[in-house]
């Protein structure tokens, strides 16, 4: 194994992660271009964050393919498990569209003004297919991944991303869309998310074969639910981290204001670092060259180039061409990005870090020891909160404040549980 093997397959890997937060620019700046943009942008990115909260538990389902199907058997077992989580989680997404639950959670629970608190409830309906699209596409990837065809993955997102673009343009001018801003967002989003299953669906298809299961043992219900449950967990907390820090967002004096940034840089301050998140399917893919060294020494390599990427795009003048001619948000938004912005720093580190004992933790199958990470990292949070809710800052800084101390806290618990076990053994 060479530097230049863990390259090759983890640049589809980049080079999708990266075209797909870009694609997530695009789409805000077709939204701050509608009539009601702050409007827009709150309301979706509420009702969003909610969606990936529920469907984010099924981000994970890649690892099932990627570490546990061995057989035709355990595939279908998968398979049907992920189905089945998928079609859960769309009725609860109904539920909070249409019960009085979801009036709760969105108008009472986050403070917003009625017109907006509708506005995220009709998006939440239009948005109900989306955790059984997200589930059955990452398992499909897992499974390519697992054969080392991560090409075919990054050609799916790239397609599902190039039209996603292409219907941002084509809906900005037509009347229907200008008049509900709101199906900007969920049609190119759902654009998107059916071309990249389709395409992985059709990789799968043709390339991957796994054997009958013969002699080799059975893959049961119970063993992928526990398997499955602390990544779940762990992915619900990832998820459900950005609503809840939203909760808090929304009832400040700049809530709506505050929601609009966070929008915008979530997705701007994730490009520099999200892909490397990816790196956690480096010791599973390699698991027969059995070199943990030097796939350690590679994800610090990656998150030094990380840091240098971020530091160029967010600590110089670059900052403000990009919010203001790319995205294309107004000057009063922009001085208020600038700060949460700086603060993404700290993320390269902490989730280099994470995203390499979670690879040992899913080679050994060891998840549960990763699963006391997801409470502390909640707990974190809050901490954080409540802390700089006592200083005179933006919303939006005190927001990326707490998901920093929260991705760090967390980091250090995955390698302390982890790190652990394999000292023991």
């Amino acid at each position: 194994m060479s530097y230049a093997q863990l390259t090759r397959f983890m640049l589809p890997l980049v080079v999708t992660a990266l075209v797909q937060e870009l694609s997530g620019q695009f789409l805000n700046g077709g939204m701050a271009r509608m009539p009601r943009a702050v409007e827009t942008l709150a309301a979706f990115g509420l009702a969003f964050g909610l969606a990936l909260f529920l469907a984010g538990t099924l981000s994970q389902v890649r690892q099932l393919g990627l570490v546990l199907v061995e057989h035709t058997q355990g595939c279908r077992v998968c398979f049907r498990f992920v189905l089945a989580a998928g079609l859960l989680l769309a009725g609860v997404l109904a539920s909070l569209a249409l019960t009085p639950l979801g009036t709760w959670i969105i108008n009472d629970l986050h403070g917003v003004d009625p017109a907006l608190g509708e506005a995220v409830r009709v998006t939440l309906l239009w948005l109900v297919p989306f955790p059984v699209l997200h589930g059955m596409t990452r398992f499909y990837s897992g499974e390519l991944i697992r054969i080392r065809r991560t090409d075919i993955p990054a050609y799916a997102i790239t397609t599902g991303i190039a039209l996603s673009i292409l219907a941002v343009f084509a809906l900005l001018p037509l009347g229907f869309v200008r008049q509900t801003p709101i199906l900007l967002p969920v049609l190119a989003t759902y654009t998107g998310a059916l071309a990249e299953l389709g395409v992985v669906a059709w990789g799968r298809w043709r390339l991957v074969r796994w054997p009958e299961s013969g002699d080799m043992p059975l893959l049961t219900y119970f063993y992928v639910l526990r398997f499955f449950w602390p990544l779940a967990l762990i992915m619900a907390v990832q998820a459900g981290t950005r609503p809840l820090i939203n909760v808090f967002v929304a009832r400040s004096a700049d809530g709506t204001e505050a929601l609009a940034v966070l929008t915008v840089v979530y997705a701007l301050g994730h490009i520099p670092y999200g892909w490397l998140n990816e790196l956690r399917n480096l010791p599973t893919a390699f698991r027969q060259e059995g070199d943990l060294a030097k796939i350690r020494r590679f994800c610090w390599g990656c998150c030094l180039f990380s840091c240098v990427w971020m530091a160029v795009l967010f600590w110089t003048p670059a900052v403000e061409y990009i919010l203001g001619t790319w995205i294309g948000i107004g000057p009063e938004l922009i001085v208020h990005c600038k700060t949460p912005l700086l603060l993404f720093m700290g993320f390269p580190f902490v989730v280099s870090l994470r995203s390499y004992f979670h690879g040992i933790g899913l080679l050994q199958h060891r998840t549960q020891a990763m699963a006391p990470s997801a409470p502390s990292r909640v707990v974190t949070v809050l901490l954080v909160l409540a802390l700089l809710a006592n200083f005179e800052l933006h919303g939006a800084t005190q927001a990326v404040g707490a998901l920093v101390s929260g991705h760090t806290v967390e980091a250090l618990v995955v390698w302390w549980s982890i790190g652990r076990g394999r000292r023991a053994s």
